[in-house]
């Protein structure tokens, strides 16, 4: 099994999941997104570690839900750096963003068809977590 979930530093994924070190690969990244690279890591993970099911975790709380790319081009443009072709993948509801990220894994040609996904969103106040798909 794999994870991808976010970064933030207030989640556990193995202790969310009731699961112990060395049970799942974990992939991070800002918003537990199934970017390139996310995928990138899951392809591994299935194609040469056997890897057959993933859970996408997102959170509630998560700082990805609080800010544009406009107003991170901003900041940026503030200290000289010109960042208007990147795209920093904010959105404004975790539910339907880790349904995104499930769909994007299911549909994935590099994944092989029978490789599972799951969609959860983990309370950071109660610590329960909820499925989403």
């Amino acid at each position: 099994m794999a994870v991808l979930t976010c970064k933030d530093a207030r989640l556990d994924p193995l202790a969310a999941l009731g699961l112990r070190l060395g049970e799942a690969h974990v992939i991070r990244n800002a918003g537990g997104l199934a970017t390139d690279d996310a995928i990138r890591s899951l392809v591994i993970s299935s194609m040469l570690l056997g890897t057959e099911a993933a859970l996408v975790v997102g959170h509630t709380d998560c700082g990805m839900t609080r800010f544009s790319n406009y107003e991170l081009r901003q900041r940026l443009r503030d200290r000289g750096v010109d960042a208007d072709e990147i795209d920093f993948l904010p959105f404004p509801f975790v539910d339907a963003r880790v349904a995104e990220s499930v769909e994007s894994l299911r549909a994935s040609p590099l994944l092989p068809a029978s490789f599972e996904a799951h969609g959860l969103v983990l309370d950071v106040k109660t610590g329960r977590v909820r499925l989403v798909t």
